[in-house]
């Protein structure tokens, strides 16, 4: 039986490889290289970093201490519930049709979480029957029952308890 690889196809072969492991080696000492390069010149570093890492852990990383810390605490909380009511939901409109098309219309036409279909008259009239006060009351602060789950607000905690209420008596207006 004769060799399957003819002498030029060896040459080739044994020339090929060489040429391969040369570029191997080239490759190694280029990224070892670049590493010491790397390594000699860093990255400049930013210069409002602590103030960055400081702002980012704040809400969760403050810590209040005795009668000052307990004053600083309110006045963060006060700033906080001042910010939050500077972001009113909608423009701060009080129709009720406008605030339910933007929010509640997605669990109200489809049913989910339990919530009773804008179109089912049936569904609603025992809720309607617990009166208009208790039905605001559950819209605002949520309600947990055996038939589905109503998130505070409608999920959305920029609504204020006037557009909560507007939205709630355009609802009921529908379904009666």
């Amino acid at each position: 039986m004769s060799n399957p690889i003819t002498k030029t196809d060896a040459v080739f072969l044994k020339r090929f490889a060489m040429l391969i492991g040369f570029l191997a080696v080239v490759a190694i000492v280029l990224i070892v290289l670049a590493t010491y390069i790397y390594n000699k010149n860093p990255p400049e570093a930013n210069p409002a970093r602590e103030q960055l890492v400081g702002q980012r852990i704040a809400p969760v990383g403050g810590v209040y201490a005795g009668d000052t810390g307990r004053a600083a605490m309110q006045a963060a909380q006060e700033a906080a519930a001042k910010a939050a009511a500077a972001q009113v939901a909608y423009g701060g409109t009080t129709d009720g049709k406008t605030i339910y098309d933007n929010l509640c219309h997605s669990c109200h036409t489809s049913g989910a979480g339990g919530a009773p279909m804008i179109t089912d008259k049936a569904a609603w009239a025992p809720r309607v029957a617990q009166g208009l006060d208790t039905l605001v009351k559950h819209a605002l602060e949520g309600f947990t029952g055996p038939h589905g789950v109503m998130p505070a607000r409608g999920g959305n905690p920029a609504l204020n308890d006037e557009q909560v209420k507007a939205t709630v008596e355009w609802m009921v207006s529908q379904v009666k």
